[in-house]
């Protein structure tokens, strides 16, 4: 099979109450409702850098690993799922941790809903490799539970690299947080015609500070900077593009600048200021996530 093949997978079920224990037999267990979640593709080798990002900031456990065997679970213990789907607990080998550690040892299991193909059959998954991005299930050792439906990848080069960057930023004290939207913003016409500075103040998810500036002046080009302080640094600069905070801008910021958060200005500071903020909108760029956000 080759290594770019795309799985559509749906959710991992691995909620505490419904996880089977390590080492009992799935078919003991009660039948597992389903949470009819729809199929989802999982990227190999083509990842963007936001769909990675988008699983690493929300995933306390990251797991490197191959997958060693998947054990069918009866459909009378997969009650409500449809019948294109198979209900699979999955046993995986861990090869490494980029993050946590509480409660993981060698294996790991958790269940999927894998789509069947037109034979009825799932797609051979043994000895393939994968990120797993979630969490412990609590009291059962070695069970987990995704983050989100699509909340593992497969391995490359590529995205063994990208996940471990994105992994080595998140865990930072000072990672950039979640941008939850605009505070204020006001613009500032300088001594000189062609002249002026807007600042932009964003609101995030963690209260820490996250600002944005536009210095604009004649025959030069306009230029901008985020400051990750309460004081607008100087020195700031704009963000490393792929990086956290890129992503969390480019992915975060609302497309326009409402006039509603302009202060202390009229029409054309206003104008100014929304023109200052589009083009700190187009020097991010589109923000490149291909999955749906969950």
């Amino acid at each position: 099979m080759p290594q770019n093949w795309k799985l559509p997978l749906i959710a991992c079920i691995a909620l505490a109450g419904l996880q089977p224990a390590v080492g009992q037999n799935v078919t003991a267990e009660k039948p597992v409702p389903s949470l009819a979640l729809p199929a989802l593709a999982v990227p190999s080798n083509s990842s963007s850098y936001a769909d990675i990002a988008d699983l690493v900031v929300a995933a306390p456990l990251i797991i490197d690993a191959r997958i060693r065997k998947l054990t069918k679970v009866p459909a009378t213990q997969a009650i409500g799922v449809p019948a294109n789907l198979q209900r699979t607990l999955v046993e995986a080998d861990v090869l490494a941790l980029l993050r946590g550690s509480d409660g993981i040892s060698g294996r790991v299991r958790f269940l999927l809903d894998i789509p069947k193909d037109s034979k009825g059959k799932i797609p051979k998954l043994n000895k393939r490799r994968f990120f797993l991005m979630g969490s412990r299930v609590a009291a059962q050792p070695g069970t987990i539970k995704l983050q989100r439906p699509d909340a593992l990848v497969e391995w490359s080069s590529a995205t063994d690299s990208l996940v471990r960057s994105i992994t080595r930023e998140a865990v930072q004290i000072d990672a950039p947080p979640a941008i939850a939207g605009i505070i204020s913003a006001f613009h500032t016409v300088g001594t000189v015609i062609g002249e002026g500075e807007t600042q932009i103040f964003l609101k995030t998810a963690t209260d820490q500070p996250i600002s944005l500036s536009i210095l604009s002046r004649p025959g030069q080009a306009k230029r901008w900077a985020v400051s990750t302080t309460e004081v607008i640094d100087e020195s700031a600069s704009a963000p490393q593009k792929p990086g956290l905070l890129w992503y969390r801008l480019a992915c975060g910021l609302p497309v326009q600048l409402d006039k509603s958060f302009v202060e202390s200005g009229g029409p054309a500071e206003i104008a100014a200021a929304q023109a200052d903020y589009k083009f700190v909108i187009d020097s991010l760029g589109r923000c490149d996530r291909t999955r749906v956000k969950r």
